[in-house]
């Protein structure tokens, strides 16, 4: 039958795996500073299309957290004093930016296309500002009020960073930065093409490893041998601690001896356990016969 102190501590352990999932739900939570303005199209005359086939203006945003985040119920404006602008509704599953992932918006002025077209546009805008659900605090910021040309974006030249220009491409939904990217294997690849300096590398590093382990093994055994020996001579210390510095009489050995053996020579033997119960019996006796204790009745005259 389970006992009640095993039913509260089931109840425990629940208890703090829901505490800890919800912990988990928690760090996934929605933050502010992880979302970035990353790339502005103000005149798009022939670059992308939306989802009606048209040029229209967009933002892109960046999500620079590394769990997904979502957009919806902040506020995108053109206006600082109105941080209110447009509202992104929540619920959509476009809304929810995944991990170092990217949204875009059309800044078509038709918010009734769907929820991913502003209410406004970029062509007369000086300032692009995202704000947070409580309409007061700013998210991130952008001047626009620069010489935009047609199909030529404006952002950050490394997503998410601080530095920002006009790009040399468009990448709506991608990296801005396009560049050529060298990896640390390539230029050791151009430093060894024939992998001689690799395979030294190699070798020097396995052997260096088996001579770190010989002395160590080496040394270990050491420290285990004299620990074994400090052992032995500390119990030789004890032992001659221990014995008397003068010698016992013969006598008193004597005397111990006869005492240990007449103790183990008295011990009883194991006994039986069976019990014999004999009878008596009883021999007759005229002094208790009843017979003798009754007196007869006198007569009458």
């Amino acid at each position: 039958m389970i006992s009640i102190k095993a039913i509260l501590k089931a109840w425990k352990f629940v208890f703090i795996v829901m505490i800890f999932v919800l912990g988990i739900n928690e760090t996934q939570a929605q933050s502010g500073s992880d979302l970035k303005i990353n790339e502005i199209l103000v005149y798009n005359d022939s670059s992308c299309v939306d989802d009606f086939g048209m040029h229209s203006s967009w933002i892109e945003i960046f999500n620079t957290a590394y769990n997904s985040v979502e957009i919806g119920g902040l506020y995108l404006t053109n206006d600082l004093s109105n941080p209110k602008k447009y509202y992104i509704p929540k619920g959509d599953p476009r809304t929810i930016i995944p991990p170092r992932g990217f949204i875009v918006f059309w800044a078509d002025s038709r918010p009734t296309r769907g929820i991913l077209h502003l209410n406004f546009g970029l062509q007369h805008s000086k300032t692009l500002a995202l704000f947070d659900a409580n309409g007061r605090t700013m998210i991130d910021v952008v001047k626009t009020d620069k010489d935009h040309k047609p199909n030529i974006t404006y952002g950050r030249i490394e997503d998410g960073g601080t530095a920002m220009g006009f790009l040399d491409k468009n990448t709506p939904s991608a990296s801005n930065d396009t560049r050529v990217k060298v990896t640390g294997a390539q230029i050791f690849s151009e430093m060894d093409p024939y992998g001689g300096g690799l395979a030294i590398i190699a070798m020097s590093v396995v052997f260096s490893a088996l001579t770190i382990l010989y002395f160590v093994f080496k040394n270990a055994s050491r420290i285990i041998a004299l620990d074994f020996k400090k052992l032995f001579s500390r119990k030789k210390k004890i032992d001659i601690a221990v014995t008397p510095k003068e010698d016992i009489p013969g006598e008193v050995c004597a005397a111990i001896a006869m005492a240990l053996y007449s103790y183990r020579t008295t011990l009883h033997d194991i006994e039986n356990t069976v019990l014999t119960i004999k009878k008596i019996s009883k021999t007759y006796s005229p002094w208790s016969s009843k017979i003798y204790g009754l007196r007869k009745l006198p007569r009458g005259n």
